[in-house]
Order: structure tokens, then C-alpha cells, then sequence
């Protein structure tokens, strides 16, 4: 199915879309990738195309390639930009890939399903999430964009947990390398008390990349959306146990006000993804996405194990 298909990662040169890449070599692909970051391949069937993804180069690809699948694992603060691209990315492959998020989800659901209500839906009155959400809310209106407009076309909708790695540790709002200063420091990392329960939206890049790049090609998938999450049901409370075990963080479980004071997100950015995000329980089903990328739990790394190769390559 993936032997010598040929696949192209628009903006892939980042966490999601290395992991991405080195997935689809290992099943057999041709993979390029367009990145404004200069880049040396490392493999036969790997090729970088330094640049930023406009409609001039994306078309001189085209006029010279074909591609089984295209990955577009750019962001689109604003929607009407994804229309404008997305004609010309269908009429160039068999099977378009978009990169929309977790975040979709609001907290109505439990276990969450591809099918819960979405964050835009339930919310729909409030006028400050709407306008300030840049990054959910638009997600979710380019999703409408596809399930609305586009029945019946060879796309996929993907919708990744926070997936971390070398280039963020990501531990509830703490990102970047704020996780390892603190252990480094031995001060203590303060963390909200409140969401030490909730199940964390959280997994390994590693297994993120493997769960989309196995979803390309599957007649079932399309014009589907798929929860990006390996199943591992830790909680936040776990997962900082994790990072205590693997690095030596301590932590300090601590009232709302004083982790947020803590943070160094910026404010309103904060509000949002702790009211609309952080503090809801993201205990996702993943039978769907297991079922139809064929993997099993026995594929993935464990959380650990994730902090434990991510924080060997950062140290590098």
C-alpha cells in the first residue's frame, strides 16, 4: 500500500512533521518536505524544499510532481486562507491530510469521541473566545469548511493531542525548555492541583507522527476525522511523575492563581488554553484511529520512554 507512493509534508519540517516523515520512509514512501529551515536529508527518499508553502512554489511542485498524499500541517489563523489553498491542494493528490487539533473538543463528552461537541458549537455565544481562540476556533471552522463544502472529496481531518518533544517539553501551560530549567534550578515547578486528575491531551510525538502517516491511503479514512492519540489514559498527575522520574523535577501542586502567576504563556493566550483546554478532561477514545490505521497498542512508545528520548536528544 505505501511502497513507493510518493508524499509531500507542507511546512513538515517541524516536531509533528519530522516524526511524520520518518514513518512513511520506513513503509516504503518518497517523502518531501517543505520548510523555510534549511535541512539536509538523511535518507535516499528524503528530499527538503526550503521555502515557505505560497501557492507559486506549492505550484511549481505540482507541475512536476504528482502525489499520492499531501500532509498540511500548516496553521491557518485565518480560514478563509485554507479555502483559497485548498483547491489547488485536492486537484494534486489522492488524499489530502489537515492538520486541525484536540482543542476542537469542548468538555461535554466523556469518554471523548471524533464525535463529541466541539468547542465553536458549544461556545458559540461568547464573543471573547470567538474573537481570541486563533487557533481552536479556526481549526474548527476550516473542519466545517471540508464537512460542509467538500462531501465526497478525498480528504482526512487529523486531530493531534499536544504532542511533545526535543522542542517542547510540554507539561500542563509549561512549554519550550521551561520543564528541564526547573529541574535543572531544583526549584520546585508549580502546577494547578485542579487538573492533577484530568486525563492529559498529551502523547509522544513519535506516536502522534506514526498515527498519521498510517492513516494516509486507507479508503476509511476519507472524509473522516480522527483523534491523534496512542490511548495511554495517563493524567496530568502522571504524566508529572513522569518527568519527575526521567529528569529529577520536582513539582508543587498549587492553587489556580498561583500557577498562573507562575507561567510564562502570555496572559490572555493563558486564559484560554487553561478555561478552554488545560482544565477539561481529554480522556479521548482512540478505537476509531486504531482501527483504521491498523496499529495497536503494542506500537507506541510510553510516555516515559518519550520524555526519556526527547530529553537525550535536546541534550545533544
Amino acid at each position: 500500500m505505501y511502497e513507493s507512493k510518493k508524499v509531500l509534508l507542507i511546512a513538515g519540517g517541524g516536531t509533528l512533521g519530522t516524526y511524520t516523515g520518518r514513518e512513511l520512509l520506513r513503509l516504503g514512501c518518497y517523502v518531501d518536505v517543505v520548510c523555510p529551515e534549511e535541512k539536509v536529508a538523511d535518507h535516499e527518499r528524503l528530499r527538503f524544499v526550503q521555502g515557505y508553502a505560497t501557492e507559486e512554489l506549492l505550484s511549481s511542485l505540482f507541475a512536476e510532481n504528482h502525489y499520492d498524499g499531501i500532509v498540511n500541517f500548516l496553521h491557518y489563523q485565518d480560514p478563509e486562507e485554507y479555502k483559497k489553498a485548498y483547491g489547488l491542494l485536492i486537484k494534486n493528490t489522492d488524499h489530502l491530510i489537515f492538520l486541525s487539533s484536540y482543542r476542537v473538543y469542548a468538555n461535554e463528552m466523556h469518554p471523548v469521541t471524533e464525535e463529541a461537541p466541539r468547542l465553536h458549537e458549544v461556545y458559540a455565544d461568547n464573543a471573547w473566545l470567538m474573537e481570541h481562540d486563533r487557533y481552536g476556533v479556526s481549526k474548527a471552522i476550516c473542519e466545517d469548511f471540508l464537512f460542509r463544502e467538500h462531501v465526497g472529496e478525498h480528504w482526512t481531518i487529523v486531530r493531534p493531542v499536544i504532542s511533545f518533544s526535543q522542542y517542547r517539553l510540554d507539561l500542563l501551560l509549561h512549554s519550550g525548555d521551561e520543564v528541564l530549567r526547573y529541574a535543572e534550578s531544583g526549584k520546585p515547578l508549580p502546577l494547578p492541583l485542579a487538573a492533577k486528575g484530568l486525563h492529559a491531551g498529551l502523547d509522544w510525538a513519535g506516536n502522534s507522527g506514526k498515527l498519521i502517516a498510517n492513516l494516509l491511503f486507507k479508503p476509511a479514512a476519507i472524509g473522516e476525522a480522527f483523534s491523534i492519540y496512542s490511548g495511554h489514559g495517563m493524567t496530568w498527575g502522571e504524566v508529572a511523575e513522569a518527568y519527575c522520574k526521567v529528569i529529577g523535577l520536582q513539582v508543587e501542586w498549587v492553587d489556580e492563581e498561583t500557577y498562573f502567576a507562575s507561567s510564562e504563556t502570555a496572559r490572555s493566550k493563558r486564559e484560554i488554553m487553561w478555561r478552554y483546554d488545560r482544565a477539561f478532561d481529554r480522556d479521548l477514545d482512540s478505537s476509531k484511529v486504531m482501527r483504521v490505521s491498523g496499529l495497536t497498542p503494542a506500537d507506541f512508545a510510553t510516555v516515559e520512554q518519550g520524555i526519556r528520548t526527547e530529553v537525550a536528544l535536546f541534550k545533544r
